[in-house]
């Protein structure tokens, strides 16, 4: 490595990211947002550097009612310290910028990329423990159900939709995040060209599993039908669709994920990715092209939709031999 001065262009990069590091104090920096049938326009929770803001009274009064304990402000301590180490953090960019010296860009690199990693693990156990400590004598008790909403992405939460993403202040530090790497691998040289492949695949590794769109595991007697809201307690009947996104849908009965799809013609049937459990392999999930499907109202499924998914013709057809019904395709499912 070499401690040689810091390009003009990478300097002024600098004084901007500590610039815009104090823009954070006065915008969101992460929000939650929380959608369910009764609260149609959803509910939004915004986590700023030393406040909550959104619909925190209403939050708390449903937080109140499945037992999980009301949020304030001045319960976290991270609101009292976190202006102070993003101003000292600003700051830093200011001397790197000033002292001219690689080696201190480096050491800037490093105490953003912890300041990053400590944040979100702490973020993630504010979560956990909110979700989880849950008071047992609440009105609306779920045994074994926990309320941690994810980290980033989407998950389901009884009949709440909640989602987790960055608001502008998160995406400010991302951005800067972004400056100061490229600043870094711009500085390095010399470096080697196995370590610039080795960032690449990691970097191509994140793209590809950041946005999953394979199948979730159902969790039986746990998880909600996305569509009748009903617990799914039997697996033979079951199936989700999954988002280019990576947002799951569950279902206890595919007549129910037919509803679902009929009733929200924003989501594209070519856009997601659709997977049952077998009737004659429970312990399975597998995708729509390995699937053979038989509408047998010999059967009572949950919702009485009838629909029954196979993995292979044969145990369709020797259940047809029992029951009569009717084969059919993918594209007559998903009219």
């Amino acid at each position: 490595m070499k401690s040689n001065g810091i390009p003009i262009v990478i300097r002024w990069l600098l004084v901007i990211c500590s610039i815009a590091l104090i823009v954070v104090l006065f915008v969101p920096i992460w929000r939650i947002d929380l959608v369910a049938p009764q609260y149609p326009e959803g509910l939004m929770l915004t986590i700023h550097a030393s406040s909550l803001g959104g619909s925190v009274d209403i939050i708390n009064g449903l937080n109140h009612y499945i037992g999980m304990k009301t949020l304030h402000a001045s319960d976290f301590i991270e609101f009292k310290i976190l202006p102070y180490i993003i101003i000292a953090i600003a700051v830093c960019y200011i001397l790197v910028a000033f002292l001219n010296k690689y080696k201190y860009l480096l050491w800037l690199f490093t105490i953003f990329v912890v300041f990053g990693v400590v944040a979100m693990a702490d973020f993630w156990w504010w979560e956990y423990r909110y979700g989880h400590n849950l008071d047992p004598n609440a009105a609306i008790v779920v045994p074994g159900m926990a309320y941690q909403p994810p980290l980033i992405g989407f998950k389901q939460l009884l009949n709440f939709g909640a989602y987790s993403f960055p608001d502008m202040g998160g995406w400010i530090f991302i951005i800067v995040g972004c400056i100061t790497l490229i600043s870094v691998i711009y500085m390095y040289k010399k470096i080697n060209s196995k370590l610039l492949s080795v960032i690449s695949l990691i970097f191509c590794f994140i793209s590809i599993t950041g946005c999953s769109t394979s199948p979730q595991p159902f969790n039986i007697a746990r998880d909600q039908c996305t569509d009748c809201k009903m617990t799914i307690t039997n697996p033979a009947f079951a199936a989700q669709f999954v988002t280019k996104k990576g947002k799951c849908y569950k279902f206890d009965d595919i007549i129910c994920m037919q509803h679902y799809l009929n009733d929200h013609k924003e989501i594209d049937g070519s856009a997601v990715n659709f997977y049952f459990i077998p009737y004659d392999d429970t312990s399975a999930i597998i995708p729509l092209v390995d699937s053979y499907f038989l509408k047998c109202n010999a059967i009572s499924t949950p919702m009485n939709g009838g629909i029954i998914a196979f993995s292979s013709l044969e145990a369709l057809h020797k259940m047809r031999n029992i029951h009569n019904g009717i084969i059919i395709n993918a594209s007559e499912l998903l009219q």
